[in-house]
């Protein structure tokens, strides 16, 4: 098994749509080998409805997640300085993640992934949208972490 990291956290906007599905993607791969969490820089929204469906095509369930952010994770005693590497999916995220690195010897590793929310008309046009950006974090994922 290659140099895989101890602890991993992503983070995306609103933690709803793409670090949910990365956490639960990683766990399913790694989760015994890798401590893996997910987060936001806002918390307050719902897991995505059209994430839920594109995800549990494939076998992933992130219907029981719950969306957090940065802040909730340290006031919950998450300690993200302590993380190996954190995986920034959306610009601002990675703004946030790089804060850390001013304070803890941490690596941050950025994604570019497409946000698919305001994607599409119909429901067909936003599943494939979705699908997108799912198959998008699986190649990375399957990339990173083989």
């Amino acid at each position: 098994m290659g140099d895989l990291p101890g602890s991993v956290v992503f983070c995306c906007d609103q933690n709803a749509v793409r670090s949910p599905l990365a956490e639960a993607a990683l766990k399913a791969r790694h989760g015994t080998r890798i401590f893996v969490q997910s987060c936001g820089i806002f918390g307050e929204m719902e897991t995505d409805g059209f994430m839920i469906a594109v995800a549990a095509e494939i076998g992933i369930d992130i219907a029981r997640h719950r969306a957090k952010s940065f802040d909730q994770m340290e006031e919950w005693g998450d300690d993200i300085g302590a993380y190996d590497l954190i995986v920034a999916l959306s610009p601002a995220a990675q703004r946030r993640a790089l804060e850390y690195t001013r304070h803890f010897a941490l690596e941050v590793a950025y994604w570019p992934t497409l946000d698919p929310t305001a994607l599409g008309e119909t429901r067909a046009q936003k599943l494939e949208a979705y699908r997108q950006t799912r198959d998008q974090v699986m190649a990375r994922l399957a990339e990173a972490f083989p």
